[in-house]
């Protein structure tokens, strides 16, 4: 396997760089608690942040993911190459940490396509496919919508739940899958081009792991849906990518039952085009789209041209994008003032006659 079946394009990664003698380009496959598993196209071998590297970073972006091109030591003798730069990313996927702290996650990078994967039982939630929208359309990825467990419904039922996501969604590719009987699996199969590579993301208990099943030779871990409270559990414990006998590349993730989303604007923007292109034509330019007089948001809500429920989603989540990132400048703010004191009580320090 060479580096450009892993999808490599050097010029868009190297940006018309050399790579400097005695380093050597590689993917990371698997991003451990304190390591990397790392590909040269040939072989694995296991990696480690140089001390340049850590020293240098200032936030959670700085370091790899699952999917990022690096430049590596190969050191003989050595038990992990030393990673001493990441290569110019197309793409990051990352969301909110969980819990109350205000950081980035990162989910992977270099991402072409995203399944979004939503099943046709509980799961199945418009409000959250939105979410996962915004998350991915502003990462620069192309979205597709997979519905699993079609077996469970009826063609007529499953006609009017595509319809649902038509028209709320309407520049949005929707495919039905059953892992169960097979429909719909190759028509998944032949949209995964040599050289690009996907993610699987969505809910526990969707059906992400049987579906890597089927794409590949199997051997994933499958666990039922608890009984109970009918929810998923998580099959999947890291981020992997795996390379298929096809040539595309599938980069599996855990299942996310929280999903804040921040630094999403342009996700916003992309997921309610519908609303966002009407702002335009409010008569305020500051229009909040909440109460103001002449407001074309308002109106085309009240006219029934955009969904109520669409609507009052959107105002959620912008007003989340809005809270998280306000929140992580505020902190990236004070990191650098604390920075800055710390440097100028060291400097004071060394001019200092003892």
């Amino acid at each position: 396997m060479s580096l450009i079946k892993l999808g490599f394009d050097p010029e868009y990664f190297l940006s018309g760089e050399e790579v400097p003698p005695g380093f050597s380009v590689a993917r990371v496959i698997t991003v451990n608690k304190d390591n990397y598993q790392i590909s040269t196209g040939t072989v694995v071998v296991r990696a480690e942040l140089s001390g340049k590297m850590l020293f240098d970073a200032e936030t959670s972006l700085d370091f790899p993911a699952v999917g990022d091109w690096v430049l590596y030591q190969d050191i003989d003798g050595s038990d992990f190459y030393p990673i001493h730069k990441l290569l110019t990313r197309k793409s990051l996927l990352k969301r909110k940490t969980s819990g109350k702290k205000i950081d980035h996650q990162l989910i992977a990078a270099n991402l072409d396509t995203a399944f979004i994967v939503m099943a046709l039982d509980d799961n199945y939630n418009l409000n959250r496919l939105e979410r996962y929208l915004v998350l991915v359309t502003g990462s620069g990825i192309h979205p597709v919508v997979l519905l699993t467990k079609s077996d469970l419904i009826s063609e007529a039922e499953l006609q009017e739940k595509i319809s649902e996501i038509n028209i709320r969604q309407k520049s949005v590719e929707v495919m039905a899958i059953s892992n169960i009987s097979g429909s719909g699996l190759q028509a998944v199969k032949d949209k995964i081009s040599e050289g690009k590579t996907y993610c699987l993301l969505g809910s526990s208990g969707v059906g992400k792991t049987s579906l890597l099943n089927n794409l590949t030779d199997g051997g994933f871990a499958v666990k039922a849906v608890r009984e109970g409270d009918n929810k998923g559990r998580h099959t999947t414990t890291r981020r992997e990518l795996i390379v298929l006998d096809t040539g595309g590349i599938i980069i599996d993730t855990p299942g996310m039952r929280e999903l804040g989303n921040f630094g999403s604007e342009e996700g916003l923007i992309n997921t309610f085009d519908d609303i966002t292109s009407l702002a335009g034509e409010c008569r305020f330019r500051d229009c909040t789209h909440v109460n103001e007089k002449g407001c074309a948001v308002l109106a085309a809500v009240e006219a029934g041209d955009i969904s109520e429920k669409q609507y009052k989603n959107y105002l959620k989540l912008r007003k989340e994008v809005a809270h998280y990132e306000t929140s992580y400048h505020e902190k990236r703010k004070k990191g650098k003032e604390f920075s800055k004191f710390v440097k100028n009580v060291l400097s004071e320090h060394k001019k200092r006659k003892y």
